[in-house]
């Protein structure tokens, strides 16, 4: 038997008493903070708000409004009902955010009521209109299990040593995944760098770029005719594809721009310089469609070959010269003609696509299988703190 089970049989023998999170905790919420004012009383105090990116940190100011251990919880928006845990510190929140601290804390762990809330609270997130919401008054409502004061305390130990377990893991994972990206790009650029003896030609010399036009994704039917949507080839599609994800209809197709067998489909809009031109080289047989803020390169060289050559440093700085926007960056398909291309012999590009198929189906594995890996020690981690915090509730 372990330690907790040993607290629990003789603390709670019976269940624990289940109670509302108002009648523990003193609950207010934070003020309104706009990003000028930020700008305006900049500092070192963290301002915590409504995103989970960065812990919820949302930036930094020259005063604080809280200094004490506390619960901070989002109460607007996609991530409404995440918590955070704040001890030793000194910070602020937006009004899109609210703050709970114990009112007993010889009955109550502040720690445990983090925990306690990761499973709790998303379950009374309200989703309606379309803004997922948890006011103060309904987080007031948020029912937990609360055992004994050293109940608490056995499973805050237990879930703070897991935790940190999970963390260095997974931080470990993260670290090699970025590791594996980075070999694997040395080697790209690496073999498609060459010397003077391999002529740069421009890519309007090997083929023909035609931007795309239509389609949007409420277009898309069960079956049909394979299209590529520009979004998709940021989030599904890899450097080639024999297979879409989506369909239209015939009809529709026959107003889109077709993309046939080796030709490369490039997105040629994007929020960042760094994601523009993204491509995928169609390797599929049948004869596909496209659409709007994409441009389809026709050529008579190897398709992967030139998927692969845009996906390099050499490259980047090339497009980087002539992408242009603010908030959307674009690069227009007549500029994108005139950029070059190391072109050595079909013999040659086939040698080098051999090479880093094998090197991206190896780095592949590799980047599928650590992702996994990242998940499942998520998924465990979830699984114990959820065990942990079931408990058979007090009959009155």
């Amino acid at each position: 038997m372990t330690k907790l089970e040993e607290i629990i049989n003789e603390l709670s023998p019976n269940g624990v008493e289940f109670i509302t999170i108002g009648e523990i905790c003193d609950i207010t919420r934070g003020r309104v903070m706009s990003k000028d004012y930020l700008r305006e009383n900049e500092g070192g105090y963290p301002v915590y708000s409504s995103q989970t990116a960065n812990n919820g940190i949302f930036g930094y100011i020259s005063t604080f409004d809280y200094d004490c251990e506390s619960v901070t919880w989002t109460t607007d928006g996609a991530n409404a009902g995440s918590v955070f845990y704040h001890i030793n510190e000194k910070f602020s929140i937006t009004n899109v955010c609210g703050l709970l601290k114990v009112k007993d804390s010889d009955k109550v762990s502040m720690k445990f009521i983090y925990y306690a809330l990761q499973i709790y609270a998303k379950r009374y997130v309200n989703d309606g209109m379309g803004n997922p919401k948890l006011m103060s008054n309904v987080m007031a409502r948020v029912t937990i299990p609360l055992p004994p004061l050293p109940v608490q305390r056995e499973i805050v130990k237990i879930l703070d040593n897991f935790t940190e377990l999970t963390a260095e893991l997974t931080a470990e994972l993260t670290a090699e995944l970025a590791g594996r990206k980075k070999q694997y790009e040395y080697y790209r650029n690496h073999l498609l760098t060459f010397g003077d003896d391999v002529p740069m030609v421009p890519f309007g010399e090997i083929g023909t770029i035609i931007r795309g036009n239509g389609l949007q994704k409420k277009d898309f039917i069960e079956k049909g005719v394979g299209c590529i949507h520009y979004g998709q080839i940021y989030t599904y599609y890899g450097t080639f594809a024999n297979e879409t994800k989506s369909f239209v209809s015939e009809e529709l197709a026959t107003t889109l721009k077709k993309v046939n067998t080796g030709d490369i489909v490039i997105a040629v809009t994007s929020e960042n310089v760094e994601d523009v031109c993204k491509c995928v080289a169609w390797l599929g047989e049948d004869e596909i469609v496209t659409g709007g803020h994409t441009a389809i390169f026709k050529h008579n060289q190897n398709p992967k070959y030139i998927a692969y050559y845009l996906q390099t440093a050499a490259f980047f700085e090339q497009k980087r010269k002539i992408a242009h926007g603010t908030k959307v960056i674009e690069v227009s398909p007549k500029k994108l003609e005139r950029l070059t291309i190391p072109l050595p012999s079909l013999e040659e590009q086939a040698h080098i696509v051999a090479i880093l198929d094998k090197f991206e189906a190896l780095t592949n594995d590799i980047l599928s299988g650590l992702p996994a890996e990242i998940e499942a020690r998520k998924k465990q981690y979830e699984y114990y703190r959820n065990k942990l915090l079931t408990f058979k509730e007090l009959e009155a």
